[in-house]
């Protein structure tokens, strides 16, 4: 299949960009079947916006917890629930590989 540059028009800002040849090779041989809606500038204000400008995903909250195995002191991404066992990441491991 031949690509040839295409003009395409920003869905955010309204200024037209250029979807290379290169560029539709990339998304055909990813299976994409959609055109860009944005120009590479509003692709990447939006992804900082949604990732952080520093391209990983938002930290998120931690919640201080007591492992119920050895009794360290550890942070877990959930809140903790009374009578459910909280474990440090070394004993979930543990316990995760013997299962």
């Amino acid at each position: 299949m031949s690509f040839t540059d295409k003009e395409l028009q920003c869905s955010d800002c309204g200024t037209t960009f250029t979807f290379t040849a290169e560029e539709q090779e990339f998304f055909n041989s990813k299976g994409y079947t959609n055109e860009p809606k944005r120009c590479p500038t509003c692709r990447q204000a939006r992804k900082a916006e949604r990732y952080g400008s520093s391209g990983g995903y938002r930290s998120r909250q931690m919640f201080p917890a007591v492992c119920a195995e050895c009794g360290k002191d550890t942070e877990v991404p959930f809140e903790p629930r009374e009578g459910r066992p909280v474990y440090c990441s070394e004993c979930f491991n543990k316990i995760r590989t013997n299962r």
